[in-house]
């Protein structure tokens, strides 16, 4: 045992209520999520600082910094609590007949139309396992998987998956150039070269360059000689489909996302090759052992 917890017992209660106050950056909704007051909860962080002999916190009156010392504890004890959670979760499921959880955090990349391979059969053959979802980013599915926070990510694979992570299914995901096109109109153009011609006069409506998808999409849009600016830029190609079908721009969209909005007609799929292509990974944590309902949801994903 380290000589500090010989003398001085950590407190798990003060650590949590320590994560609160960096997660909020302030002692008041920190306070208000703990159900404590926020002189109660000042007094926690004053002797917790106190007992590591470091300063966590540097205050003011309208806001909280989180010293150097603080973002080290912090980002170091994330995995600690995650696993003190997900063992008291465990042991709640196993002997306290708890209706176990899968908790899913889904990118904000990834539409409605993949909602049914990856829960319907679990709801037919699991239906004693309830799930919460999450609209996340990949950088937050992939720290909230690593902090005990969320059972299984699904998203864009980036360039780098932390070594704590692991892979259990993967799938290309192709996209395709959607256009409005009303009764009437004008027929679109087929050739690549005209394509290209005309796509480059459209307003554009595109996926976040921030997220992982739009960072690939635009990479590969300017080798196809694509170079646009885009006239809005969503986080959801649910939305970014029901903007171009009301006329509003161009865009392109993965083709399994239309499935969805089949009725509208006003919709034209525009061929332009070769086709990008992103890939789509479910994500879960390297446990030493998964616990069993986990493992049979992992099992049942249809991707």
């Amino acid at each position: 045992m380290h000589e500090y917890l010989a003398r001085k017992p950590f407190d798990l209660y003060s650590l949590h209520l320590f994560h609160l106050v960096v997660k909020h950056h302030s002692f008041t909704k920190a306070a208000r999520e703990a159900g404590l007051t926020q002189s109660a909860l000042t007094r926690q962080m004053q002797a917790l600082e106190q007992r590591l002999g470091v300063d966590l916190l540097n205050r003011t009156t309208r806001s909280v910094a989180v010293t150097e010392a603080g973002r080290y504890l912090f980002a170091e004890s994330a995995k600690l609590l995650g696993g003190v959670a997900s063992t008291l979760e465990g042991l709640q499921t196993e002997f306290a007949s708890t209706k176990p959880l899968v908790r899913v955090g889904l990118s904000r990349t990834v539409s409605g139309a993949y909602m049914p391979g990856f829960f319907h059969a679990n709801r037919q053959r699991l239906p004693q396992v309830n799930c919460a979802v999450s609209y996340l980013s990949s950088t937050e599915i992939m720290q909230g998987i690593e902090q005990h926070d969320i059972d299984i990510g699904v998203f864009c694979i980036p360039s780098k998956l932390p070594q704590t992570l692991k892979v259990t299914h993967r799938f290309k995901d192709a996209f395709t150039l959607i256009a409005h096109e009303p009764e009437g109109a004008k027929p679109l153009p087929t050739k690549r070269a005209e394509v290209l011609k005309w796509a480059a006069k459209q307003p554009w409506l595109l996926i976040q360059e921030v997220t992982t998808t739009g960072k690939l999409l635009h990479r590969w849009m300017k080798r196809q000689g694509l170079a646009v600016e885009p006239l809005m830029e969503a986080d959801s190609f649910d939305l970014i489909i029901n903007l171009v079908a009301s006329g509003l721009g161009v865009s392109f969209v993965p083709i399994r996302a239309l499935a969805l909005y089949r009725r509208k007609h006003s919709l034209k799929l525009v061929t332009l090759e070769p086709r990008f292509e992103r890939e789509l990974v479910v994500v879960t944590r390297r446990h030493r052992k998964v616990p069993e309902h986990l493992t049979k949801f992992i099992e049942n994903i249809l991707f």
